[in-house]
């Protein structure tokens, strides 16, 4: 029987950890406050949002909200980072993705002051990263470490195999990988002989954006394994890229769908935020 490893509760546990470190801060006259921009209305969007603002309200994070309409311009979103940026008492600026059409996603990216890239997103958190110096984490990825660690689930060693190789999470979560030790193989759409790739896991963590992509013929026994989906089935119901059903027979441990890897995002950006004022 797999060990269920339950986010939820591992979140709540760093979340008030952070609680604590941002009264300490606060005593210190150290004010800590996120500024949230959203443009337009995607619905899965506006519960992010509503949950990162949920967050910095529970840890004691000030949060700033700026909801945009869908026609703002490239250069209105831009004026508004750089008027952010320049403000001293804004220790993060979060962009809420994806982006209407008409909008360049890398140029708001790049627009973000670094030292308040929360997201981790920035081509300069980005290369800090891969070099192995000071910087913001992607979020998904930094909670997926955390969730291992939390579990008692050991890295050091093991062969991990990350299937997708999205610059949000799957290159990002093979470099933490490799920073605790790991032997990686990054795995993607024109990998040949996929199974027999993620066989050879360990430790398998699937971000393929494809409903219960993997199933049991994808999964070594005893593996760990860790599902970054967030995908609706043939009902509408939320899913992941695995197969809960087949694969948790044959796993050591493994994250459900809801409730597994999505409240460590949340954890972290929360995380990302204290650190912003830590790294001035």
């Amino acid at each position: 029987m797999a060990m269920t490893i339950d986010g939820k509760a591992i979140s709540q546990r760093i979340k008030d950890e952070l609680k604590e470190q941002a009264a300490a801060l606060k005593k210190q006259g150290i004010k800590i406050t996120l500024a949230v921009i959203q443009v337009g209305n995607d619905p899965a969007s506006t519960v992010y949002v509503r949950n990162k603002k949920k967050g910095c309200e529970y840890i004691g994070i000030e949060s700033l909200s700026y909801e945009l309409p869908e026609e703002t311009t490239q250069q209105e979103l831009l004026s508004l980072i750089g008027e952010l940026n320049r403000k001293e008492d804004v220790s993060g600026i979060l962009v809420q993705l994806p982006l209407p059409a008409h909008i360049d996603e890398d140029k708001v990216i790049r627009a973000i002051d670094p030292k308040k890239d929360v997201d981790g997103f920035h081509p300069q958190s980005v290369g800090a990263l891969c070099i192995g110096q000071p910087g913001f984490v992607s979020c998904t990825p930094a909670g997926i470490i955390q969730l291992l660690k939390r579990s008692s689930i050991e890295i050091a060693g093991k062969e991990c195999v990350v299937l997708g190789r999205s610059n949000i999470v799957g290159k990002p979560m093979a470099v933490l990988m490799l920073r605790e030790n790991a032997t990686v193989t990054i795995a993607h759409s024109r990998t040949r002989d996929l199974k027999e790739v993620t066989k050879r896991a360990d430790i398998l963590i699937a971000a393929v954006g494809k409903p219960k992509m993997i199933t049991a013929d994808y999964v070594k026994e005893g593996a760990v394994v860790i599902d970054v989906g967030i995908n609706r089935d043939e009902n509408g119901k939320l899913c992941g890229d695995v197969d809960f059903e087949s694969v948790e027979p044959l796993c050591s441990a493994i994250t459900p769908v809801p409730g597994g890897v999505g409240p460590m995002t949340i954890a972290m950006l929360l995380n990302n935020c204290l650190e912003s004022v830590r790294m001035d």
